[in-house]
């Protein structure tokens, strides 16, 4: 009897060990919050967006964008002066979900090279629920410009 009730005991407890386990998965699939409000809408979780007009990689878990600069990756907070005129906003952006995308750049710049792709609707700009409580957006309401545009059409 006290084997029966041991081996229940430990099943018991390997089950609901399993079930945290899983549980953390499904958080840590979603990172909308850490999502920058350039970031395209439509995605739960990102690990990169690439930008194949300046060849440039942002990293939404640390933040950073990541250039190329003298043959050398440099990773930093912002953009380097070269883009200063460059509409984070407007451009397109490719979601990539790979670990350090950009030590196989040459692969994204052949297959992205003059993407243009459909019209992204950015967080700022959305409607969308899922980016109602994004840090950034204020209220919640509206794109964050005050000009209470930004309805998701698409």
């Amino acid at each position: 009897m006290k084997k029966v009730l041991l081996l229940l005991l430990i099943s018991l407890g390997y089950l609901s060990q399993e079930s945290a386990h899983a549980q953390i998965r499904i958080n840590a699939n979603i990172n909308i919050g850490n999502q920058p409000l350039w970031g395209p809408v439509g995605y739960d979780y990102v690990d990169y967006y690439y930008m194949p007009d300046i060849d440039v990689y942002y990293h939404v878990p640390q933040r950073q964008f990541i250039y190329l600069d003298g043959g050398r990756w440099i990773f930093a907070a912002s953009l380097p002066g070269r883009y200063r005129g460059y509409n984070l906003y407007a451009s397109p952006k490719i979601v990539i979900n790979e670990p350090r995308p950009y030590l196989r750049a040459d692969v994204y710049r052949v297959k992205y090279k003059n993407w243009k792709g459909p019209k992204q609707i950015v967080i700022r700009d959305s409607d969308d629920d899922r980016y109602r409580n994004h840090p950034g957006k204020g209220n919640g309401r509206g794109n964050g410009n005050g000009k209470g545009k930004g309805k998701n059409k698409g």
